[in-house]
């Protein structure tokens, strides 16, 4: 479960640390151009992070399930190796699909406005400057997001409905709450990622006429408050979180 808690902190990390050059700029310093290379390559980072944690909650699903319904052989099932493995399938596959979403907006034409809706570059915005046909832009995009988010979604939504049988199979009430109780962080941390995600997702392909200012801030809540709310969350339901915290906190207070 750490490994994974890992995984989903470095993430949360690499999507705050993606987003965060060309936000600072524009509060701090006012500067608001960046080159299309530039744009490209933090397009490409934020989604696969983006991506990732989508894979992250998936392997986090497996691991809550095996740990319910095979208790006994959770050692044995989720090894070191294996892990190592799931991190390796996780970065892979974000890479393998991204970089042809990539190279085929980099062969487009920009002759229109050049102003981007969100304070970060991503898909949806950057393409719609363009002048060229982008119709197998949008074609890819939308297999990109459904072969990583849609069918990891589908997936997380049976591991938990093999775990709810499991639990059902418990003949104690106290045992059945217990497991039940180890599932509620990932279950908010699934629904906190799913539901901006999915929100952002509607907004640019649906909302063509919504005001200005709904996809920008849906898409900045898309951006920050999965990384915000996870730390939260975990840092309240793990105890070892939370003597890790507490022992930093008295630490800096005897050097103050």
């Amino acid at each position: 479960m750490y490994y994974f808690l890992s995984m989903l902190s470095t993430t949360d990390i690499g999507l705050c640390i993606s987003t965060l050059v060309t936000v600072l700029a524009i509060f701090w310093v006012n500067a608001r151009e960046i080159s299309l290379n530039a744009c490209l390559s933090q397009m490409f980072f934020i989604h696969l992070f983006t991506f990732m944690e989508s894979s992250v909650l998936l392997a986090m699903a497996f691991d809550r399930f095996v740990a319910i319904s095979n208790p006994l052989r959770y050692a044995t099932i989720l090894t070191h190796a294996r892990i190592a493995q799931i991190g390796m399938a996780v970065i892979t596959r974000g890479t393998v699909i991204l970089t042809p979403l990539v190279l085929l907006l980099k062969r487009l034409s920009f002759c229109h406005s050049h102003v981007l809706h969100h304070s970060y570059c991503f898909h949806p915005d950057v393409m719609k400057l363009s002048c060229s046909d982008t119709k197998i832009n949008s074609a890819f995009g939308l297999f990109a997001i459904i072969s990583t988010a849609g069918v990891d979604s589908i997936f997380i939504l049976l591991s938990y409905v093999l775990i709810i049988r499991s639990v059902l199979n418990i003949a104690s009430p106290e045992e059945r709450k217990k497991a039940f109780s180890t599932c509620i962080s990932h279950i908010t941390a699934v629904a906190i990622f799913y539901i901006p995600l999915i929100s952002v997702s509607f907004v640019h392909r649906f909302g063509k006429h919504a005001p200005p200012f709904v996809p920008t801030l849906i898409a900045n809540v898309y951006l920050l408050i999965p990384p915000v709310m996870n730390l939260i969350i975990y840092s309240v339901k793990t105890k070892q979180i939370q003597k890790v915290m507490l022992k930093l906190l008295c630490s800096k207070r005897t050097h103050i």
